[in-house]
């Protein structure tokens, strides 16, 4: 089960848009070269932005949440700063978003912007973002397949839908299976980081834990992080500088899958 409000602007929604300001003043400028509005396509939504380290490892590609119908990548400075702390490069599209774009639009423009980094990524997510990465991960129809897959609190076996919302955005010609990741744990896939926390009353902790058997029923590589006490935001606000030191070890768990992969 998921609930209405994947969230698009965590660090915003903690107490309005003066707390976004104060969290981008307070996310590092050093260490990383930002170029912003990188076009990966003709739409104005098909833009990115690219935190540089100079590093040239694998290029981690971050996709913001927002229940599929709000975000942008202005919000998310603090994801790139905390990659880039870690030595990794890190770009960060925006996608068309409902009601403009309904399944698979945001898939395919996520797909498409990994296609113009012509890098090897790993693909990063959060709550609906995390949905996006899956789908890619593990779907070929998406593309090459990423050298990893890490999802935050993502919703990835949630049918039957309980959201008149979500029927409108996901309902598609090939039926809502074809909108679930869990629909294609069982083929060829990734090493994949699955993290949540059991706090979670946004996104359901069980869809981490219904994934991650499933990759493991088929003989895929995954590790499965359940967070105690931490909610949907705190997993992901848990990677901005200013409250690193006081959050779940989410930033070194991913650094060292990242590191991992071959």
């Amino acid at each position: 089960m998921v609930r209405r409000g994947f969230l698009a602007a965590p660090l915003l929604a903690l107490g309005g848009c003066s707390l976004g300001g104060i969290a981008d003043a307070l996310t590092p400028r050093a260490g990383y070269t930002l170029t912003r509005d990188v076009a990966y396509g003709p739409h104005p939504r098909h833009r990115m932005d690219i935190y540089e380290t100079g590093a040239r490892g694998p290029l981690m590609v971050f996709i913001h949440g927002g229940e599929w119908k709000s975000g942008d990548k202005s919000l998310y400075r603090f994801v790139g700063q905390a990659f880039a702390a870690r030595g990794f490069d890190c770009a960060i599209p925006n996608s068309r978003l409902y009601p403009e774009a309904r399944f698979p639009v945001f898939v395919e423009d996520a797909a498409l912007a990994v296609r113009h980094l012509a890098r090897p990524v790993v693909l990063c997510g959060h709550s609906s973002g995390a949905h996006v990465a899956m789908l890619l991960a593990l779907d070929r129809r998406w593309g090459p397949m990423p050298r990893g897959a890490i999802g935050l609190a993502g919703p990835y076996d949630f049918l039957p839908l309980d959201d008149p919302l979500h029927d409108d955005i996901l309902g598609n010609p090939a039926g809502l299976a074809a909108t679930q990741p869990i629909t294609f744990a069982h083929g060829e896939g990734p090493p994949l980081l699955l993290l949540t926390g059991d706090a979670d009353t946004t996104v359901r902790p069980r869809n981490t834990t219904a994934l991650a058997a499933a990759r493991r029923a088929a003989g895929g590589v995954v590790r499965e992080v359940h967070y105690p006490g931490v909610g949907h935001l705190g997993i992901l606000t848990s990677l901005a500088a200013m409250l690193r030191p006081l959050g779940p070890p989410v930033l070194d768990d991913i650094a060292d899958f990242v590191r991992g992969l071959a």
